[in-house]
């Protein structure tokens, strides 16, 4: 049977092909980041503290050690990072064992990279061991490669994971599409040189130059990420 998918690095008379899609974690793929915020308020309560609910936008889609630092510098906990870090994973990790829900369209788009063979990268803050765990659910066939946060010198909103996910699968960063939900990841994309689709979770995000902001990643399927590649050459 002839296939009827072009090929990876052909181009059109419409701009350069779709070398890959890198595809951030919590947010994003999974309903995840309200997670984190209950994990947080539960661990600092344990240590006498309330975290105000204003804070939520400053930590979230950040990598730990920034999350963890502001909060115990905001709120004064007698706790260090790396103690901090672990109940924070240790509580995250219990969270995701008892319901882990996929973001809508989630599944849909992973099969569809997935059978069409495009060189798909799950790119997050979030540390190895809660990857992991969240890849038995999301599916590790449909993954190339994962980067995880604690294993890039920095991680979002630098541009360090999306730049190791590229080199990773051997593609240019420019020809790859990222989907994030939250302006840490959007700066770490955006810095790396690739196309950005914003699927806001907590915060706004606005358009931009090789931006495009959806309302749901139930508006991204591979014609539409293909099309990034035609906008702002």
């Amino acid at each position: 049977m002839t296939s009827t998918v072009p090929a990876l690095g052909t181009r059109t008379t419409e701009g350069s092909a779709l070398q890959a899609v890198l595809l951030d974690m919590d947010g994003t793929l999974v309903d995840t980041e309200g997670f984190w915020w209950d994990v947080e308020t539960e661990v600092f309560a344990s240590l006498g503290h309330t975290l105000d609910d204003s804070w939520r936008h400053v930590v979230v889609g950040g990598p730990m050690t920034r999350s963890a630092g502001f909060l115990i510098e905001a709120t004064g906990a007698d706790i260090t990072l790396a103690e901090l870090s672990v109940l924070l994973n240790d509580g995250f990790e219990q969270r995701i064992g008892r319901d882990l829900p996929l973001m809508p369209g989630a599944a849909r788009l992973l099969a569809e990279l997935s059978a069409h063979e495009i060189p798909t990268a799950l790119v997050s803050a979030s540390h190895r061991r809660i990857i992991d765990r969240v890849l038995k659910s999301l599916g590790p066939q449909h993954f190339a490669l994962t980067v995880a946060g604690d294993e890039v010198p920095r991680t979002k909103p630098h541009p360090d994971p999306y730049l190791a996910a590229a080199a990773g699968l051997g593609v240019d960063p420019a020809r790859c599409a990222v989907v994030e939900d939250t302006a840490t990841g959007v700066a770490a994309a955006e810095s790396a040189g690739c196309h950005v689709v914003a699927v806001p979770s907590v915060a706004p995000i606005t358009p931009a130059v090789r931006r495009t902001v959806v309302a749901s990643l139930e508006e991204v399927d591979l014609t539409f990420l293909r099309g990034l590649m035609t906008q702002m050459r």
